[in-house]
């Protein structure tokens, strides 16, 4: 097991970047619609993955996955959609665009403009249960800004009140100065603290799951600790959860069932989500009552 694992993690493409390897040991437990555009241009296409038992009410999540936002394909990511979707969600995973095509905060726009999408089509995929948003490192990054900055899904035609819920999985939420290259241009002359998740802590935020490993020594386990704190000093409703000798990339391959006995990553997204999700009435199932316990 710990060959195999070693095998697995040397194969990733980038700091978040899961490979094929990975994938073939996720069952198929949806069907998949591919290349759905929701923008111009190939970097603005989505796929949407539909339980093979779904039913009507399941909620909808949209990942946005990491990758210093200069890499990363939505190709790499079924491992994450299908665990999803096995606990009966109906999952959107975009593709968007990436430096240098688009420096911050064009890529913020793109999944703004996805998860609009999303929540336009959710009813004809059976997904009445609401609508989440969940990211890794970057995505992380740019799910804790559509969570936190009212006006990037305003401008996509979308209230943040629409959204139900957010989970954030290694956040760079205050990440300045930053020592990184190749993400220094991605800000480029507004790497200023005015573009960190950190600024926009106001407490309106629509409930936040925030997730690190405490061996994470990519994005360090401090950006959540302090982004949390932000919150509840302004009666924001913040949850947070932190798993012991997980580390960065550890966070998300435990969504593949290969590894999902490390940590509970999984089971506390699901049990957030099901907390969170819209009733037949269209009033969440539960109002800042989401606490994990601790490991």
């Amino acid at each position: 097991m710990r060959f195999l694992a070693a095998s697995l993690f040397a194969s990733l493409l980038g700091a978040c970047s899961p490979s094929g390897l990975l994938n073939a040991t996720v069952p198929t437990q949806a069907t998949v619609e591919r290349d759905i555009a929701y923008g111009e241009g190939p970097r603005r296409t989505l796929d949407v993955y539909r339980p093979i038992s779904a039913s009507q009410g399941a909620p909808m999540i949209v990942f946005l996955y990491g990758g210093s936002w200069t890499t990363g394909d939505k190709s790499m990511y079924p491992f994450v959609a299908q665990s999803l979707a096995g606990r009966g969600a109906v999952v959107v995973v975009p593709d968007y665009r990436l430096y240098p095509e688009v420096t911050y905060p064009g890529f913020l726009r793109d999944n703004a403009a996805a998860v609009a999408w999303a929540a336009q089509h959710a009813p004809a995929y059976g997904a009445t249960g609401g609508v989440f948003i969940m990211g890794h490192s970057a995505g992380a990054y740019n799910a804790a800004m559509l969570a936190l900055d009212g006006s990037l899904l305003r401008d996509a035609g979308l209230s943040r009140n629409t959204i139900a819920g957010v989970m954030a999985l290694a956040t760079p939420a205050d990440f300045l100065p930053s020592q990184d290259p190749s993400v220094i241009p991605v800000f480029g002359p507004a790497n200023t603290p005015a573009n960190q998740p950190l600024a926009f802590a106001d407490g309106t935020n629509p409930p936040l799951l925030l997730i690190h490993g405490d061996a994470d020594t990519t994005v360090r386990p401090r950006n959540t600790r302090t982004l949390a704190a932000a919150i509840q000093a302004r009666g924001g409703p913040v949850a947070t959860r932190f798993y012991p000798d997980i580390g960065h990339i550890g966070l998300i391959t435990a969504f593949a069932p290969l590894f999902q006995s490390r940590a509970p990553v999984l089971d506390d997204v699901w049990a957030f989500v099901q907390a969170y999700r819209v009733s037949g009435a269209g009033q969440k199932q539960a109002n800042n009552a989401y606490q994990p316990a601790e490991p």
